[in-house]
């Protein structure tokens, strides 16, 4: 099976309006210090010292450095994260706003919207959010407007991938468990579980696999929902983007392992954690580029200027340990396309 890459929504607009930006690194030193100590803030829901948050702020800061911005030199990073609670999400939000930072980083939909409801002035940069402009943060992805641009994480077409994929490499599965959080984001995030549930049970209709909508609230009914689901043969899970799952990843990836469910998840370090296979945007890659939207911001440009960027890395994982305990077989054509093979 070949993987295209996904359609890029408003292409033909982002061209001529820098959708992919040259990524030039200069000498360090660049970046002007007549202005003092600059200030960044930085909005996460994956605790600090989980290893992909530890990954995803290197890259960040290792991108600062690059263009001359060095912690404790020129600037000074703030680091809040949520750990997935949302009465944090608001108060952290407030607190980095109150330290009147040059700018905010912020990762998800739910982040974006609890800074977004403390300011429209200050310059945010967001990640991992799925559409901004339905969603309501940004105007265009050419030309967002207001306080706010980013990368976007991907189409709502992948999760119709996720379900292919599933199929590919688990050809006996016969139903799939479709798990998300709908309190994962207060309102936005709603929108964006409907779009991802939509494609992921009409490409399970297509592959005459019945999708089964299962909503988790907290981490007992993940175990009971998914020890439920699996007293019927055949199943498998589609796990869908949302930050109460990225937190209690491998939670889910041992019921997984645990029940003998096949499973496709949409970031690597799902199947890092032990998932079968995953599929999405490259998140570190992402939080590199954040760092030359903030370069520019910190220099002068408005955010609202800067088009929203697109994903130019997608990765297939596959994890041949997780293949082996569940006695699958990948297909030869689903390996030639990982993009890496997990052992």
């Amino acid at each position: 099976m070949q993987f295209d890459r996904l359609k890029r929504r408003d292409f033909i607009t982002l061209l001529g309006g820098a959708a992919t930006l040259p990524i030039l690194y200069p000498l360090t030193g660049r970046a002007q210090q007549k202005d003092g100590m600059r200030r960044i803030g930085i909005l996460i829901v994956i605790p600090e010292s989980d290893r992909e948050s530890k990954a995803r702020i290197l890259a960040f800061q290792t991108g600062l450095q690059r263009l001359g911005w060095v912690e404790g030199n020129n600037i000074r990073i703030d680091i809040r994260s949520t750990a997935r609670d949302p009465a944090r999400a608001k108060a952290y939000a407030a607190e980095l706003v109150g330290l009147k930072p040059d700018v905010i980083v912020c990762d998800g939909t739910s982040m974006l919207e609890a800074l977004w409801d403390e300011t429209r002035t200050i310059p945010i940069v967001f990640t991992l959010v799925s559409d901004p402009v339905d969603s309501g943060f940004a105007e265009t992805l050419a030309r967002p407007a207001g306080n706010i641009t980013g990368l976007a994480s991907y189409e709502f077409s992948i999760a119709s991938k996720w379900a292919e994929l599933l199929k590919q490499i688990a050809p006996h599965v016969a139903r799939i468990a479709l798990i998300f959080n709908p309190e994962a984001a207060p309102s936005a995030g709603h929108y964006e579980t409907f779009l991802f549930l939509r494609q992921a049970k009409a490409a399970a209709r297509s592959l005459a696999v019945e999708p089964i909508e299962v909503p988790v609230h907290d981490i007992d009914g993940l175990e009971r929902s998914i020890t439920s689901f699996a007293t019927k043969p055949n199943g498998g899970l589609v796990i869908l983007p949302d930050e109460f799952v990225a937190i209690h990843r491998e939670l889910l990836c041992r019921l997984a392992d645990r029940y003998l469910l096949p499973a496709v998840y949409p970031f690597r370090y799902y199947a890092a954690s032990g998932g079968l296979i995953s599929y999405g945007a490259a998140t570190v890659d992402m939080h590199r580029r954040a760092a030359l939207y903030v370069d520019r911001i910190l220099k002068g440009e408005k955010p609202g200027d800067l088009p929203v960027q697109l994903p130019t890395k997608y990765g297939l994982e596959i994890n041949l340990k997780t293949v082996e305990a569940l006695g699958l077989a990948v297909p030869p054509t689903l390996l030639v396309a990982a993009d890496e093979v997990i052992e």
